[in-house]
């Protein structure tokens, strides 16, 4: 059965309690990553090595861009996942969760095998100096060895979420962030195994997250519907899996390509610029990690709401979450025009800089509103499984992303960088926001 089939009409009330029991633990959930991040950089920090830290921030990009893109095992379960439960079908719901699983297997098991291209690629495209390279190698090398079971736990935390289990969710990610940050400063400092010592550590935090997941969601699962092979590898139902998660790949690389062009251009204003464009970029980062909570629960509730084909639940889902999103971004802009520029002041040092970030202040404080739409759609569309369009709007957004760096950095400079910023975030939700009552018609009715 996919999202568009008519089925009977399983009623169901969203209420704000239903939106907050997903996205504030889940909030807290993606607020541990940026923990472990400074946790791993202070651990090889104590070396007073710069070639270290600098390896570490290095294999961290490469490894970010690398599984951000595959960050589709997660959402794309999620989607599924919500729309069996809206229909009560137990076993559709352990089907595609075990369809995630070895499409997770199978992609951690390529990194494997490419790891060592990946790894060199990374370090000829970030060109950093042989210390660093070589750092850099060390902690790629053996991470990638925990590939498959750091991509099984997107399939977990997606089975999860889908389920609406969001607290589940926060307790896994808390058990794999906390084991990795505890190991990192015992074998990365307490042994002195430095960078090594902290890429072991996150392989097996997620190996120990994995298997408490599994033990988990199992002893969950009601064995009288339990999927038979046949039903996990149904093929229409695979390919429909693999099709929107492709598509969800490719929304992905094309926001990482944004990023990445907005961040060459800064470059091309020179150190000062660059350095002040990173620091404000910083505002737009923490408003995301609650906005990613928002979404996250129009994800599960509006998945929900199709599989039950109930029209009523799928707006209330879109109009709650954009609601609070949007309070939220609106609370977040408040807070950086106030205490931006002490801010600033307190993350660097450099007067340049300073000085630089608080001209572009304006551009920053506006960005979580400016993007808050994109992410409640992405949500919304993830949920409903229409991956297709939120792929095209992602690259005609991207298209007039690229237009506008053309048409005005070589005329306002910096402020035409952020003001380009500013309408890619907001022309991807309106594009999307736009065409969703004739989405959900097709769905409806």
């Amino acid at each position: 059965m996919t999202a568009s089939t008519p089925s009977a009409t399983r009623p169901f009330e969203v209420t704000n309690r239903m939106v907050f029991a997903i996205a504030a633990p889940m909030t807290l959930a993606f607020l541990t990553t940026p923990i472990l991040g400074i946790v791993d950089t202070a651990v090889i920090g104590q070396f007073g090595d710069a070639a270290l830290i600098g390896g570490l921030a290095i294999g961290a990009v490469i490894f970010d861009f690398v599984f951000s893109m595959l960050n589709f095992l997660r959402s794309g379960t999620t989607g599924f996942v919500a729309q069996a439960l809206g229909r009560g079908d137990e076993t559709e719901q352990q089907a595609v969760f075990w369809r995630a699983v070895l499409l997770a297997a199978g992609f951690g098991l390529a990194l494997l095998v490419l790891a060592w291209p990946i790894r060199e690629l990374g370090v000829l495209l970030l060109e950093p100096g042989p210390g660093v390279a070589e750092a850099t190698r060390t902690y790629v090398t053996i991470r990638m060895i925990g590939a498959p079971v750091s991509l099984i736990n997107y399939a977990l935390l997606g089975l999860l979420l889908g389920q609406g289990r969001a607290t589940a969710g926060l307790l896994l990610q808390t058990l794999i962030n906390g084991i990795n940050i505890a190991l990192s400063i015992w074998l990365g400092l307490g042994l002195g195994w430095a960078i090594a010592g902290v890429a072991l550590a996150t392989i097996i935090g997620e190996a120990v997250g994995a298997a408490a997941g599994f033990w988990w969601i199992l002893r969950k699962f009601d064995r009288a519907h339990a999927p038979s092979w046949a039903r996990i590898l149904h093929r229409p139902a695979f390919l429909r899996l693999v099709s929107v998660n492709r598509d969800i790949m490719i929304r992905s690389i094309a926001l990482l390509l944004a990023y990445g062009l907005f961040t060459r251009a800064g470059a091309q204003f020179g150190a000062v610029t660059l350095a002040a464009n990173a620091i404000l970029m910083n505002f737009y980062m923490i408003a995301g990690y609650y906005l990613d909570g928002f979404a996250t629960a129009a994800e599960q509730i509006v998945g929900r709401s199709i599989g039950a084909n109930h029209r009523p639940a799928f707006w209330r889902a879109v109009k709650l979450t954009c609601v609070w999103g949007f309070l939220l971004a609106g609370f977040t802009t408040a807070a950086v025009f106030l205490f931006g520029e002490p801010v600033i002041h307190f993350m660097t040092t450099a007067a340049g800089v300073r000085e630089e970030a608080t001209e572009f202040l304006f551009w920053a404080a506006i960005a979580a509103v400016s993007g808050v739409l994109a992410f409640q759609m992405d949500g919304v569309y993830i949920g409903a499984t229409w991956s297709s369009d939120m792929r095209n709007m992602m690259l005609a957004s991207l298209a007039i992303f690229v237009v506008l760096l053309f048409m005005l950095v070589p005329v306002w400079g910096n402020h035409g960088l952020w003001f380009a910023l500013n309408v890619f975030l907001g022309a991807r939700g309106l594009m999307l926001l736009a065409i969703l009552p004739r989405k959900a018609r097709t769905v409806f009715g």
